[in-house]
């Protein structure tokens, strides 16, 4: 597999980033602030989604956010060629 160069795998960097901070916004601003009363006429489990959403869906929302973001980053170094091998990291007193 040929490795992408480095402005390819930036710009593919910034564009997931930048979709996945789109997403964040909507759940995080969007839905759990400023739709909180429309939201509020629909129920789960007998609570009003637009306090479920600000209470509980946002918080689930971002930690999918972060499994996506740790996914794809992973596939994208392994496409780049850039991963880090287990072992190959010094330690962090080794590190400077």
């Amino acid at each position: 597999m040929a490795q992408m160069d480095r402005k390819t795998y930036w710009r593919e960097v910034r564009k997931r980033t930048a979709w996945l901070l789109v997403i964040w916004f909507i759940v995080g601003y969007v839905l759990s602030i400023f739709l909180v009363e429309p939201l509020n006429t629909l129920k789960i489990a007998g609570v009003p989604m637009g306090f479920w959403m600000a209470q509980q869906g946002s918080i689930m929302i971002f930690i999918l956010l972060i499994l996506a973001y740790a996914i794809m980053m992973g596939k994208l170094d392994r496409a780049a060629g850039v991963e880090e091998d287990a072992g190959t990291t010094a330690p962090p007193s080794q590190a400077h």
